[in-house]
């Protein structure tokens, strides 16, 4: 226990943890109490991992408790993972020496032509249909709810998420929209609802193609709502409005200036484009090697640091900038932690044990990242001319109108 206990006295400034060895010894690490953190409890049943975790701990540690080498005694998942996770950012996630060797090498981690970016998504967006619809809302939207008030359901904040983006986009009867990245469909099909617009929506999940396709056909949209399998750098023709939500983090940095110059170059003089993205609040780092290993391979939450020069390179203006903060995110994590959990058995009938536990690692160690590191989202509205948006922002005023009987004023 000598370097584990050395790397956890470094470590724990906040809560206090106890770990039990595999020889059931004791060990006893104090930090100064906080309110949010609870004290945890965790059992090591294996000898490896007093090695391991020191050397690259999110690795050890999410394997370790997916194979059941890693138990907790005291406090949930959560709990501990939101502890490691407010002691991580006194540090600034760099805590080990894999942390450093990601930092050196995160553009090649990121490097996503259309033929590796087609298997990144299939990795995470390919699994069983039935899945997804153990957790997500009943639109099956996959990215941050906003929660404008409080108390409200996930379909709730959902809707309001929807609704938020699309007063940012400022459609007019007849406006042709691309939305990249379109998951199973639920933007697309309520942008065509709100207005008279032919959408386009790409994808690069055959499974998430095939549902978009269905659900447009189901909602009699089909000839105003269209859905490709088409990596957008192959997308031909222009749109008077782009939206992307929760595909960028999927672009890697050194692809950000094909990325916006692609966007440029599909939109005419008028053109608005929305991007909605995870980003993180501070100075440019790398994915978490067991999220990049487990969850998102090729991914990437970018600082703003490194967004702008791109987007300034493209020749797009920057119209708007909105940050959302990480509660909206970390209470939509909560919610499917909370669905997912409930439906256990089902996801085990599914896939098994060992992925339920991955899953949860995954949904319960995103929430405590947003909760107690710096990753936040953003929304960037984009345009060819600045004169293409109104002077003010009070096109995204009215709020007033009620999402199923909650009004959602700001």
């Amino acid at each position: 226990m000598i370097v584990l206990n050395h790397f956890l006295r470094r470590l724990i400034r906040l809560g206090s943890l106890i770990v039990i060895g595999p020889d059931g010894s004791h060990h006893r690490f104090q930090g100064q109490l906080v309110a949010n953190l609870r004290p945890c409890t965790v059992r090591l049943h294996d000898r490896r991992l007093l090695w391991s975790i020191p050397l690259n701990p999110s690795v050890a540690i999410g394997e370790a408790y997916m194979d059941g080498r890693l138990t907790l005694e005291q406090g949930s998942l959560y709990d501990f993972l939101a502890l490691a996770s407010a002691n991580a950012q006194l540090f600034g996630d760099r805590i080990s020496p894999i942390d450093m060797i990601d930092i050196w090498t995160r553009r090649f981690q990121q490097w996503n032509p259309a033929s590796r970016s087609r298997r990144n998504v299939a990795h995470h967006y390919d699994l069983s249909d039935r899945l997804y619809d153990l957790f997500l809302d009943s639109d099956r939207l996959y990215s941050c709810a906003y929660f404008p008030q409080p108390r409200m359901t996930l379909d709730q904040a959902q809707a309001a998420k929807k609704r938020h983006i699309i007063d940012k986009l400022l459609l007019e009867p007849g406006h042709r929209v691309l939305d990249i990245g379109c998951g199973w469909g639920g933007l697309a099909l309520e942008i065509a609802r709100r207005a008279a617009v032919n959408v386009l929506g790409v994808t690069l999940s055959e499974h998430q193609l095939r549902i978009a396709r269905k659900r447009a056909e189901a909602a009699g949209l089909a000839d105003r709502v269209r859905f490709e399998l088409i990596d957008y750098r192959q997308v031909q023709g222009h749109f008077d409005r782009i939206v992307s939500v929760g595909m960028f983090e999927h672009v890697g940095i050194g692809h950000y200036g094909e990325f916006f110059a692609k966007v440029y170059g599909l939109m005419p003089a008028h053109g608005i484009a929305l991007l909605h993205s995870i980003g993180r609040n501070g100075r440019p780092s790398s994915t978490d090697s067991w999220i990049r290993k487990y969850i998102f391979p090729g991914g990437y939450c970018p600082s703003l640091s490194e967004v702008f020069p791109p987007v300034e390179a493209s020749g797009l203006f920057t119209t708007d900038l909105e940050i959302l903060r990480p509660s909206h995110y970390a209470d939509t994590l909560r919610q499917w932690r909370e669905r997912f959990v409930a439906q256990w058995p089902t996801a085990r009938s599914l896939y098994d044990e060992r992925f339920c536990r991955m899953w949860e690692f995954y949904l319960a160690g995103c929430e405590a990242a947003f909760r107690h590191r710096n990753l936040m989202v953003f929304q960037i509205q984009l345009a060819r001319t600045p004169h293409a948006v109104p002077a003010t922002r009070n096109y995204m005023a009215d709020q007033s109108f009620p999402i199923n009987g909650l009004a959602a004023a700001q």
